[in-house]
């Protein structure tokens, strides 16, 4: 099996191909725009500096740490949607597999599984609660890239229908009423802190950690970038593409229920609606990061970026006490400014 596969092997003819970084950005766009590498992060500054100075609690330490919280649980799902992003495809159903992990694992830890019919009883400890809906979310995402590859099901429709199933799923589980009282050891997860940093940041800084080995340092991260580049030519290569798309989706269905489990703890309570909308930020967290829509180019960092400035954005329309149905304006705005740029961009490869 091929072992230098480039990462953005596109249609054009071999004469065109242009050597790429390892983020799958083209060199020669770069060169002629070096200012199109650090937007994220020039975008981050300008927020930044703009709400310290219309709100003077946005820089308290207090009001940071609260950022970050709720920036980790956005990271977790968005480093599943961009390794999918990377293979051309979407995952609109993050949202609604966070909200059934976090009740699954709510629901075990407080209740247990009674058989009434067979007197018994099965009780579970914290740690077997999160494993049942760490696999949950696998099986979940595992099931999304079975019925793409499968049936060759356009993901957008695949995932779409997972969204509903697995909101109805989580009804069914919940009855329609939370589930609290988790205990504090299970509220470590979401409230704790280690070495004067909270515990759900260690968690997302693992997450990232592990995302950027894989792609960057392993067969399957360059098999990724293939299929994103150019699919037909990634299985004339030989690549078993079917099977790098059922373990993306499901990573990201792992991914998803960890987001989910640390809200839930955060919370201390599994909510039935919790995670609506939560697949608009991470789609938001991939482009803004510079993952082009179409596959083949973009990063894990670049995500992260990306989320750090949802998070910051919507701290700070909080904070400026803007309505909330402007907030979902304002997101909507600046998710189709960072698409607009990405092609932008784009004409240059």
């Amino acid at each position: 099996m091929p072992q230098d596969i480039h990462p953005i092997a596109g249609d054009k003819p071999a004469a065109d191909r242009r050597p790429a970084t390892a983020d799958g950005q083209s060199l020669t766009l770069q060169s002629r725009f070096p200012i199109a590498r650090f937007q994220s992060l020039i975008a981050l500054f300008l927020l930044c500096l703009a709400l310290s100075i219309l709100s003077d609690k946005f820089l308290s330490f207090s009001n940071l740490w609260n950022v970050m919280r709720q920036i980790s649980v956005n990271i977790c799902i968005s480093v599943g949607m961009t390794l999918i992003v990377l293979t051309a495809g979407i995952d609109l159903s993050v949202g609604s597999v966070l909200a059934l992990c976090g009740a699954i694992t709510a629901g075990l830890l407080k209740n247990g599984i009674e058989i009434p019919s067979q007197n018994l009883y099965i009780g579970f400890t914290v740690l077997g609660a999160i494993l049942a809906g760490g696999l949950t979310g696998s099986a979940l995402g595992a099931f999304n890239g079975w019925a793409i590859t499968r049936f060759n099901v356009p993901p957008f429709v695949a995932t779409l229908a997972m969204l509903t199933v697995a909101r109805g799923l989580t009804m069914l589980w919940t009855g329609g009423f939370p589930i609290s009282g988790l205990g504090d050891t299970f509220l470590f997860i979401g409230t704790g802190w280690f070495l004067g940093i909270p515990v759900p940041v260690w968690i997302s800084i693992i997450v990232v950690a592990l995302a950027v080995f894989l792609t960057e340092k392993t067969r399957i991260g360059r098999y990724i970038y293939a299929i994103g580049g150019n699919e037909s030519a990634s299985r004339l290569s030989g690549i078993n593409v079917n099977k790098v798309k059922i373990i993306v989706y499901t990573i990201a269905g792992a991914l998803a229920a960890v987001g989910g489990i640390m809200v839930t703890s955060r919370l201390d309570s599994a909510q039935p609606n919790a995670g609506i909308s939560y697949e608009l930020d991470s789609i938001a967290a991939v482009v803004i990061g510079g993952t082009s829509l179409s596959g083949g180019r973009g990063s894990i960092l670049g995500t992260v970026q990306g989320a750090i400035i949802i998070g910051v954005l919507n701290n700070g329309l909080v904070l400026l006490n803007v309505s909330p149905f402007w907030q979902q304006v304002v997101k909507g705005l600046v998710i189709l400014l960072a698409v607009i740029i990405d092609k932008s961009n784009g004409k240059g490869e």
